[in-house]
């Protein structure tokens, strides 16, 4: 140990950096040895991009194995029919109720697995393809785009919020290059106003306490995984429908068909529950 004014930059070395890790890392989680790591990897780069060090020690350093995050579904086993069927219903106790917008952003999430940014960046000529072939393009995490089929059951539930929305806000309101979701007032929904929708959904349903914390919209996106495990989805189905770029157990980017996406979708026992909710049309 040196007094810290007589530490010198070059005195930290792989070894003296090891050992000081090993110290560290004795009393503390493994997400805050990461994140001490992490900080002295961009301090060290720093350095040796500014010529003040020859390398950087911390490939040198051990981390611990971060544990990949447990998914979050909705818990109970009719939750999301239970979420799906109060949405539908025309609420008297709200001020303004709009059943098929509310219905249209929890049914999209629970059947297409979007996350919050990307259902905020959906725009209305997002849904596309011939009937029996319809599908949700989606502006995915990084900048990576996919294309996530919807059954027919969805479908009817996106386009009887599309025609709701021309009753309140008039045909210009579903131009092509519109957003897709947007308030009451036809403004575009923003992640707040996202947020606050949905946990009023959970409140009228009733089933705030089947929501895990930590996890309020994003939850709907692990039941859709978890369904779609459940009921039979490959583990490179799954990947290629939820956008991630690789898989955590091989760390593999693995192609899958189309046939096989729509196929896993209709798997979705979440789509059955639409049936019946909107009139055919």
């Amino acid at each position: 140990p040196l007094p810290l004014d007589a530490l010198s930059i070059t005195d930290l070395s792989p070894r003296v950096m090891r050992a000081a890790f090993a110290r560290f890392a004795a009393p503390r989680a493994p997400a805050s040895v990461h994140r001490a790591w992490s900080t002295w990897n961009t301090f060290f780069t720093f350095l040796v991009a500014d010529g003040f060090v020859a390398g950087n020690p911390m490939p040198a350093v051990g981390r611990p194995r971060a544990l990949l995050p447990q998914p979050k579904p909705l818990r109970g086993a009719d939750t999301p029919e239970v979420l799906l069927a109060s949405a539908a219903r025309d609420d008297g106790r709200q001020r303004d109720p709009w059943p098929e917008r509310d219905l249209a952003v929890l049914a999209v999430a629970l059947c297409a697995g979007l996350r919050l940014s990307e259902l905020l960046a959906l725009r209305v000529d997002s849904l596309g393809g011939r009937p029996g072939e319809r599908r949700v393009e989606v502006a995915g995490k990084g900048g990576r785009p996919r294309v996530v089929p919807i059954e027919a059951d969805l479908d009817r539930v996106l386009r009887d919020y599309l025609d709701s929305r021309v009753r309140r806000f008039g045909s210009r309101s579903v131009r092509p290059d519109s957003p897709f979701l947007v308030d009451r007032h036809g403004e575009p929904l923003r992640r707040g106003g996202l947020q606050y929708l949905v946990e009023s959904c959970y409140r009228r349903a009733g089933i705030g306490d089947r929501v895990p914390r930590g996890a309020r919209l994003h939850a709907l996106r692990h039941t859709f995984a978890t369904r779609l495990a459940e009921d039979g989805a490959s583990a490179a189905e799954i990947m290629r429908l939820l956008g991630h770029a690789s898989l955590a157990s091989s760390q593999t980017y693995i192609e899958v068909t189309a046939g096989q996406q729509r196929d896993a979708v209709r798997a979705n026992r979440t789509n059955r529950a639409l049936a019946g909710l909107v009139p055919p049309g």
